[in-house]
């Protein structure tokens, strides 16, 4: 695995990069950074040339000054490509990166071969992101984007560790998914500003989500770029029922459900999610 520092669209950007071949790049959810796609990337290494970035307020990339969003991920991610000396890649997204990927698949769709995608938010979730049996799921966005927030999970190393390790935890099917890179995700996100920085993802995104939940959002053409999505059976924080839209989204979908994990099914079950990767881009040539 080499560990990269680009420069690009007025940042730094950590990258990590391994394997031979068309090249994928993977963008990371929330509490997350590069090294949660470490599994996956050790069984595509073999087809595939890997970039797992940190997204701006992530891990050791650059920290943004305020709200930082999938619109501003998504030119960072084009702009990262760019230095890369990238021209077109497939593009493996989870959770955050599902909600970067949508904006960046409809500004340069001609630079993506094709989009993988695990559980995310999109427009057609609607307004049963905040129904009443789904507050307890959802209190964490709210909290994330107060000011005292990252002082308060901050403060000492343990409470860092607890808040993360909360997450990782309840929101996976296979509860020790992450337990042998527990102590690296708290010493990541208890680094100066990473705290702030993954929180600005959700102050940036806040309006957009009160929006889509009001139904209030304005109906895009759907995503034509050729796109599968695994959708994980037992994920508390995204249902598999709330897929019976996605299709107004994207026009090209490949939809199944992935059995037996929760909220990462990369971590919970790699070697099923790598295949999952490697079948579809060789279906759609990217090999």
């Amino acid at each position: 695995m080499e560990h990269l520092s680009v420069r690009a669209n007025g940042a730094a950007f950590h990258v990590a990069r391994t394997g031979t071949g068309k090249p994928l790049v993977l963008l990371h959810g929330w509490p997350e950074f590069w090294l949660t796609w470490e599994p996956v990337m050790a069984r595509l290494a073999d087809r595939f040339t890997l970039f797992a970035p940190d997204l701006r307020g992530f891990g050791d990339s650059d920290k943004p000054d305020g709200p930082f969003g999938p619109d501003q991920h998504a030119a960072d991610m084009l702009a990262l490509m760019d230095a890369l000396g990238i021209t077109q890649a497939g593009i493996v997204g989870h959770d955050v990166g599902g909600a970067v990927m949508q904006p960046l698949a409809r500004t340069a769709p001609e630079r993506l071969a094709g989009l993988f995608l695990f559980d995310f938010v999109y427009p057609g979730i609607g307004a049963r992101m905040a129904e009443p049996d789904r507050l307890n799921h959802i209190w964490y966005q709210s909290f994330n984007q107060m000011e005292m927030a990252p002082r308060l999970v901050g403060a000492t190393r343990e409470n860092c560790r607890s808040y993360i390790a909360h997450f990782l935890k309840s929101w996976a099917h296979r509860k020790d998914a992450f337990d042998d890179v527990l102590e690296a995700f708290t010493d990541n996100f208890f680094k100066p500003g990473n705290l702030a920085g993954g929180f600005a993802h959700y102050r940036a995104s806040h309006a957009g989500r009160i929006k889509m939940m009001k139904g209030e959002l304005p109906r895009l053409a759907p995503i034509g770029v050729p796109t599968c999505i695994r959708w994980a059976e037992h994920d508390p924080l995204f249902p598999y029922a709330w897929t019976d839209r996605l299709s107004e989204t994207f026009a090209n979908l490949d939809l199944a459900v992935f059995p037996d994990v929760g909220h990462f099914p990369h971590r919970e079950d790699p070697d099923r999610a790598a295949a999952e990767i490697a079948g579809f881009f060789a279906r759609i040539g990217w090999k």
